[in-house]
């Protein structure tokens, strides 16, 4: 009796371990994760102007919405602190930008840039026109005009080479890393981009060149999701206007701003 007692303890031991660790996989996951800090980086910067129209830089247009938009986020958002690449006429190495990115922890990095065209600043019909999102892709081989020209500014820094050598795509230890970036953060940078160009259309009514991915360096070494947001094209007078305006400025704020937030809802942070 004693044994048969001391096995049905044993049975009814193993049931209950069963049928804890079945009730344990039902019990949905407390995720622990909070959405508390973003980045904000002003394209371009210092000696580097970026892009140009009839009468402004890139540079500028970028800082003046850059330090508009933390101003609103600080406002709107409370609980979410923004964190600038840069707040002056300062030049900033791309590896510099993205490492302030890693350093505060951001959740989200949002890239403020300027578009261009090859068609110059004169004023004509059927100029490029409208907003564009990039997504960091490894699109080494095959470089896009725009991830050309963002590109470029490393070749404003001394030891540009040394400084971004890690992106050698012959290197597979470097393809590793790289990929496992964008499995990673690929369809939440995605996520964003679309959401920042549904307000840009559906609100303030903008053209749009969609989201895409390129192979923008920027964004390659920031550890979480990250979106560069061309916000018109600097060269076409009617937009370098927009751009310039506090009007244009304030619209393009509040639209990224109603991204932040939508995007907050999607991802239940």
């Amino acid at each position: 009796m004693k044994c048969i007692a001391f096995f049905g303890m044993i049975v009814l031991l193993f049931w209950f371990q069963s049928s804890f660790a079945q009730q344990k996989d039902t019990i949905p996951a407390v995720t622990t994760f909070k959405f508390k800090t973003v980045i904000i980086d002003a394209g371009h910067g210092g000696k580097d102007a970026g892009a140009r129209g009839s009468h402004s830089f890139e540079k500028n247009v970028t800082l003046s919405i850059a330090l508009k938009l933390k101003a609103a986020l600080d406002t709107a958002i409370t609980d979410v602190k923004s964190i600038l690449t840069r707040t002056d006429d300062t030049f900033i190495p791309l590896n510099q930008r993205s490492a302030i990115a890693n350093q505060n922890h951001g959740n989200l990095f949002i890239s403020i840039h300027c578009n261009s065209s090859p068609e110059g600043t004169a004023a004509r019909a059927h100029k490029q026109k409208g907003v564009l999102m990039l997504v960091y892709g490894f699109h080494r081989l095959k470089e896009q005009e725009e991830a050309v020209r963002e590109n470029a500014s490393i070749f404003q820094e001394k030891d540009y080479k040394q400084n971004y050598e890690s992106y050698d795509e012959s290197d597979p230890s470097n393809l590793i890393v790289l990929n496992a970036y964008i499995q990673k953060y690929r369809k939440q940078s995605i996520r964003f981009g679309d959401l920042v160009d549904d307000e840009f259309t559906g609100v303030d009514g903008r053209e749009s060149n969609g989201v895409k991915e390129q192979g923008v360096l920027v964004l390659a070494h920031s550890a979480m999701p990250a979106v560069l947001i061309e916000t018109g094209f600097i060269n076409n007078p009617e937009e370098e206007e927009y751009l310039n305006s506090d009007e244009g400025q304030h619209e393009i704020v509040m639209s990224i701003i109603r991204a932040v937030r939508n995007y907050r809802k999607a991802i239940g942070a």
